[in-house]
């Protein structure tokens, strides 16, 4: 699998990993490299995928190196949305070893992270095939870190959702509480507020709600939240206002393909971002790949 994915800016970025850096260093630096290796000595270092997967976090974990050591020279082997398979290297980094492997943890823990989330987005997606649903995410994403967990779900093939609180009105059922239970008044209120270019989404718990927004024609998405495969594909069978429609929870890999097979054009999951498990992935000097590989298919020069 590949995406071409554009970039996140690195003027974004710059904080996130000075930031990072800084956590891991303290104010002692990496004593323990600083003890043991040597001011002068220069070596190779290739990142190794010790697992199945997509990719994505290289571009940032080169710049993670090259904000450690400006004289670092970074290689990237696979490009952030590709897919990889367990033995294959991603990254090669050369210089000033002490410095390398100071910043090692941080540019792994920021591969491990994003490329954990976009592995599991196109399991998600690939779990659709052959229905025409796409994967989303949502904002229960990591504090500070929402930016490079969206991108790393566009990485496996998923869309962002909403970014921020202001890129679209979503009515929820805590606001259709607030205003006495009334469906109609609360996207009246919102249209009136929105005007023309702002899209506004509203969830449903039931058909019953279904029917009132469908209705009042004033919504340009309707999430159907919780409902069950029947109501889902019930509810694409009876859009009329032709509102994008959007499903979400209770979806698995062990569920996801039977809410695809309703109809329903989105099918967005928190797990993309809060529970996407750790991709595995390790930095080995070239001494101990060129070891490794001594008697395999891959030798030291493909590395």
């Amino acid at each position: 699998m590949k995406t071409h994915i554009q970039p996140l800016p690195e003027l974004l970025l710059q904080n996130i990993i000075r930031d990072a850096l800084l956590e891991d260093f303290g104010t002692g630096g990496d004593i323990t490299s600083l003890a043991t290796i040597s001011a002068d000595l220069n070596d190779s270092f290739v990142a190794i995928a010790r697992e199945d997967g997509v990719i994505s976090g290289v571009d940032i974990a080169s710049k993670v190196f090259k904000t450690a050591d400006s004289q670092l020279e970074v290689e990237v082997l696979k490009a952030d949305g590709t897919g990889v398979k367990a033995g294959e290297p991603v990254l090669r980094v050369s210089g000033s070893a002490r410095n390398i492997l100071s910043a090692e943890r941080v540019a792994l823990n920021f591969i491990g992270r994003m490329s954990g989330i976009a592995s599991l987005t196109a399991m998600m997606q690939s779990a659709c095939v052959p229905h025409r649903a796409r994967v989303a995410a949502t904002r229960k994403t990591t504090p500070g870190f929402r930016m490079i967990e969206k991108y790393a779900v566009r990485c496996g093939g998923g869309l962002p959702h909403r970014m921020r609180l202001d890129d679209a009105v979503m009515i929820k059922d805590n606001h259709i509480a607030a205003n006495n239970g009334d469906i109609v008044k609360t996207l009246t209120a919102a249209r009136e507020y929105a005007g023309h270019t702002i899209k506004i989404e509203v969830e449903v718990d039931n058909l019953s709600q279904y029917k009132i927004v469908q209705d009042c024609g004033l919504a340009d998405i309707i999430l159907l939240d919780n409902m069950s495969c029947a109501d889902m594909r019930h509810a694409v069978q009876n859009n009329p206002c032709g509102a994008v429609l959007e499903a979400s929870g209770n979806v698995t890999l062990q569920t996801i393909s039977d809410i695809a097979a309703t109809g329903v054009d989105v099918i967005s999951i928190g797990a993309l971002t809060h529970s996407a498990p750790n991709f595995d992935i390790g930095l080995d000097s070239r001494s101990i790949v060129q070891e490794a590989y001594r008697d395999g298919v891959k030798t030291a020069s493909t590395l």
